[in-house]
């Protein structure tokens, strides 16, 4: 297949505004995190209430996982680069996912305690450690080189980019709202393995969603040259190899064994390697294989990575801290009048999963025969209104969980998502529209005032010794998703454009470094409001409030002092960029 052009995309393939490639992309991500969040939204509870774990070996264990989920992509970014080309990282990257997810549905025996020690099931552990070690090495291939491909489906100066970063983001909280509501509910309310199973299986139509669409991303997911068998091979291997270590370090953050000083596990340890080795390359590339004014734009696309770093340390709190709170402190149901307590339904969510991309593929295809018919777009829509009727029906009624509680993004992120890429438009139309850093340094202030009901509920908890209010967590997603909507889909728009193009995959690896530091920052910060409740022992309200709302006070001064020290050096990154919007 060869590579169109950016301007050569034939204008007939918009739809809905956006080029076919993009909703491609867009279903595909919606697929991976459902499967990434869906076991994601599980692994703190299962940790602690089905293997018994404690809260800082489950910390521990949540913040090793997600800092090597999001580290190994620069290694992915590079073999995509240099090699394998986009298509063939992502669906060696799906397939690596599809297996670690339903690895992950082998739950094994539930620990006990016997004489004031924990057994637990060791076979079904090997076996999560491995799943785990897939999912990380999945994720590394797939992660960077989805991303990459949607800048570039768009021309360097087409308007509609940070637009369509904006709808491709959607669509990774698509994915995490379904999965929040489908696995976390049937994981809690079924089994652990129905809901991790459930992600497995959304991975595999993922992977095939993408094949599907390859004809509308026009060569541009194809290697930037010929690659022979035998290396493509030879990366296949490595990477099959390297699951073992990567298990290994999983097992060994879990017994707790080989800490390095500073209370540094081994796998933050091959983070800050792997770290110092992505600074050490990017201070050489920029003083010698830069212009000045790459130099300038890769330097302030640095900058605007470290403030995502900050940014989502503090987001990651909302699959520690905010999860452990919401299960001790927190009632969970939004309208509690009207939910089914009579058995165990069925949520209908699961039919809004096939519903959407399957609508698309059909809109796609009527489309593609007949471009100028208004009806496919009719039919997607309609699609659409039945997904959010199905969606809405399973907030309402369903009994909501700690963990299918992290479905609340989603909403906020949909509702969000087109109203950003609307006023984006209409700030830019007026010569009003903010810069990247600065839109970056309003998403940090954000993220540092959602803590702020948190800490209002922590402190409410401890005082009465009665549980708080649900709608202080709903009011603190929807101030964290305001903040995100202005960082995160600016930052990956920021990736394709700022980046010199023959790295561009390599740094949007780097973004994801930054995102694996801020996973292990948050499981850090998390142990703040460590817990550990023996069994059969009552929970102290207020020592437990009390030390929710230290946490959430103190992650609130963070975001706000680093944004607004943002703020300020946002208009010399701005002319660091050159022109760049």
């Amino acid at each position: 297949m060869s590579v169109t052009a950016y301007s050569e995309i034939p204008s007939r393939e918009d739809f809905l505004g956006h080029p076919k490639g993009v909703y491609v992309c867009f279903f595909t991500e919606m697929w991976e995190r459902f499967s990434f969040y869906g076991m994601k939204a599980l692994l703190l509870l299962y940790l602690l209430q089905h293997h018994k774990f404690g809260d800082r070996i489950g910390l521990d264990i949540l913040g090793a996982y997600g800092g090597l989920v999001y580290c190994i992509p620069v290694f992915g970014g590079i073999l995509a680069d240099r090699y394998l080309g986009m298509r063939k990282a992502v669906v060696f990257g799906g397939l690596l996912l599809c297996l670690g997810h339903l690895g992950m549905a082998i739950e094994g025996d539930t620990a006990r305690t016997v004489n004031g020690a924990v057994e637990r099931d060791t076979g079904a552990l090997y076996v999560f450690y491995f799943s785990l070690a897939l999912i990380i090495m999945g994720v590394g291939f797939l992660k960077p080189n989805i991303s990459t491909i949607v800048g570039k489906l768009y021309a360097p100066d087409d308007a509609r980019r940070d637009a369509g970063f904006s709808l491709f983001y959607a669509g990774i909280n698509l994915g995490g709202l379904l999965a929040s509501i489908v696995c976390g509910y049937l994981g809690q309310t079924f089994g652990w393995s129905w809901g991790f199973g459930a992600a497995g299986i959304g991975m595999l139509l993922g992977l095939g969603q993408f094949l599907w669409g390859q004809k509308y991303l026009h060569g541009h997911a194809e290697p930037p040259r010929p690659i022979a068998r035998s290396t493509e091979w030879k990366i296949y291997l490595a990477a099959i190899a390297g699951l073992v270590p990567v298990a290994g370090l999983m097992w060994m953050v879990a017994n707790n064994v080989m800490r390095l000083p500073g209370d540094i596990s081994p796998a933050l340890g091959l983070m800050i390697v792997v770290m110092l080795g992505v600074l050490a390359w990017f201070l050489w590339f920029l003083l010698r294989q830069c212009t000045p004014v790459q130099r300038g734009q890769m330097t302030a696309l640095m900058a605007m990575i470290f403030m995502c770093l900050v940014f989502f340390t503090l987001y990651e709190q909302t699959y520690g801290s905010w999860v452990t709170f919401t299960d001790r402190l927190l009632t969970k149901d939004i309208v509690p009048s009207l939910v089914i307590r009579e058995g165990t339904p069925w949520p209908w969510s699961s039919i809004a999963l096939v519903l959407a991309p399957g609508a698309f593929m059909v809109s796609a295809w009527w489309s593609d025969r007949d471009p100028r018919s208004s009806s496919p777009r009719l039919f997607f829509a309609a699609a659409c209104v039945a997904m959010i009727v199905f969606i809405g029906r399973d907030v309402l009624v369903l009994p909501q969980t700690a963990s299918s509680l992290t479905y609340l993004p989603g909403p906020f992120i949909l509702l969000l998502a087109p109203l950003f890429s609307m006023l984006w438009n209409w700030l830019e139309k007026r010569h009003a529209n903010p810069s990247k850093p600065a839109k970056s340094a309003y998403g940090l202030m954000f993220g540092g005032l959602a803590f702020i009901p948190m800490a209002i509920a922590a402190q409410h908890a401890g005082a009465t010794g009665q549980m708080a209010s649900v709608w202080w967590l709903v009011l603190a997603y929807f101030v964290l998703e305001v903040g995100e909507m202005c960082i995160s889909p600016v930052g990956l728009s920021a990736v394709t454009q700022l980046s010199v193009p023959r790295v561009t995959s390599l740094m949007m690896g780097t973004w994801f470094l930054a995102t694996a530091f801020s996973e292990t920052l948050a499981a850090l910060f998390g142990k703040i409001a460590a817990i550990d409740v023996p069994d059969g022992a009552t929970l102290d309200f207020a020592s437990a409030g009390a030390k929710y709302a230290h946490l959430f006070w103190l992650m609130m001064w963070i975001g706000l002092g680093c944004g607004v020290a943002a703020l300020l050096l946002a208009p010399l990154l701005r002319r660091m960029m050159h022109g760049v919007r």
